[in-house]
């Protein structure tokens, strides 16, 4: 595996604070079908701020579950409560939308997985179904910024689960953030920084945790310029996959 790189300057941590409460997010709208002419996976989408669209590009070298990039169930609706935006799991004080209509991409493979974004975004917001026999680990810190059957959230489509953040000392000053969960978790979290590529590696083939991604809008949108009138330089958000203990290798659906 290649070394973690850290991804937002200070100076963009420092700028985004007051910004990083505004909403809504601009979420993904995935199109078209795989373009992946092999066994691997490639999709397009778009996301669409207030003056700028932004081309969205998922790549994973070992296929997916499967890709829904219109129609179908909706897998981001409140477990009894339909998209009621006030209960969602995938809303709170920093994201007021749920994910764009019934798109999803669901993992099912270990390996790695990228998205790449046409220009730098801000805040990016990472939205999850069923992070149930799976778990994330990633080298910046986030915040969990909605969950199902948390604050008052209904459940999310699947059920109620527990997400929760646990941070692992690495030594030499690297750190690990790791999203783990029991039951049936569905939320949210958010990164704060100026990003063009985001990429993780799951462990565990899992069937099946989705997710999609929204912004809380581009780089240049979001970051106040700093002096010599530039934004700050988007980096790599890298996401290592982390198989929780205790947990099989494949789930079943009913």
């Amino acid at each position: 595996m290649t070394p973690m790189t850290r991804i937002a300057m200070a100076t963009a941590m420092t700028l985004t604070a007051a910004a990083a409460q505004a909403a809504p997010a601009f979420w993904t709208d995935w199109a078209g079908a795989d373009l992946d002419p092999t066994a691997g996976f490639q999709a397009q989408g778009t996301i669409t701020t207030t003056t700028s669209t932004v081309q969205v590009t998922y790549t994973n070298a070992n296929g997916v579950g499967f890709y829904q990039p219109s129609g179908g169930i909706d897998y981001w609706q409140n477990a009894r409560a339909g998209r009621n935006p006030a209960t969602s799991p995938y809303t709170s004080a920093q994201v007021d939308n749920i994910p764009t209509s019934t798109d999803i991409i669901a993992l099912r493979y270990a390996g790695t997985q990228t998205l790449q974004f046409s220009q730098a975004i801000a805040n990016p917001v990472f939205a999850f179904v069923s992070l149930n026999g799976n778990g994330y680990a990633f080298d910046q810190d986030f915040d969990i910024i909605s969950a199902g059957g948390a604050d008052g959230n209904d459940c999310g489509y699947w059920g109620c689960g527990t997400s929760y953040k646990n941070v692992v000392d690495l030594g030499n000053g690297n750190f690990e953030y790791q999203l783990l969960g029991t039951g049936e978790p569905h939320g949210t979290l958010r990164f704060t920084g100026a990003f063009d590529t985001v990429s993780w590696r799951s462990l565990s083939n899992e069937y099946w945790n989705g997710f999609t991604v929204g912004v809380q809008g581009t780089a240049s949108e979001v970051f106040p310029e700093e002096p010599g009138g530039s934004v700050p330089e988007p980096g790599t958000l890298a996401l290592l996959g982390l198989s929780l203990l205790g947990l099989g290798a494949t789930r079943r659906r009913r």
